[in-house]
């Protein structure tokens, strides 16, 4: 058995203001970093074998500071990184409420989901029987879970900054 903690980073100055960061590298602000230490506080007496973040800054910083007290380094797979959201990366997301049509720019919820069911089969693949935290962003952890539960992703309850969930794979 396979067990995945399946975590949000924590709040960004982006997430803050409300920006849509998609694949921006982003920065933990104050409240992010709390909410990463309040993660670790809590998973410290869980046995971890591996700690996996997105290749994105925001998802490296929460999970290096979780992993912290485990004396372990993170490893970075892109296949968890946040879906590209093309020309909205930026907006201000209450302005894109009211868009009727997406640019073509943007990440297809197909790839994204072809995504998430990759990273699920790498974690099978690679670390079988082993206990992981990975750290990604609201929406690929919206699509890795839409594929494990076998739901559309609308069915699947948004995270919060530094949400933790579990997954036996």
């Amino acid at each position: 058995m396979t067990t995945l903690y399946l975590v949000r980073h924590g709040e960004t100055f982006d997430n803050a203001r409300h920006i849509m960061q998609g694949q921006v590298q982003g920065k933990l602000n104050e409240n992010g970093i709390l909410q990463a230490e309040e993660v670790r506080d809590k998973m410290i007496n869980e046995h971890i074998d591996v700690f996996i973040a997105s290749n994105l800054h925001r998802s490296i910083q929460t999970c290096e500071i979780i992993a912290v007290p485990h004396h372990k380094a993170v490893e970075q797979v892109p296949l968890l990184s946040e879906r590209d959201w093309g020309s909205f990366t930026g907006k201000y997301i209450p302005d894109l409420q009211d868009v009727k049509e997406w640019p073509d720019d943007i990440e297809s919820l197909a790839h994204l989901k072809s995504r998430a069911t990759n990273f699920l089969t790498y974690i099978k693949a690679v670390y079988p029987g082993k206990t992981i935290l990975a750290v990604g962003h609201g929406i690929i952890n919206k699509a890795i879970q839409s594929v494990y539960y076998r739901k559309p992703m609308s069915d699947i309850k948004p995270m919060t900054n530094a949400e933790v969930r579990v997954l036996i794979l």
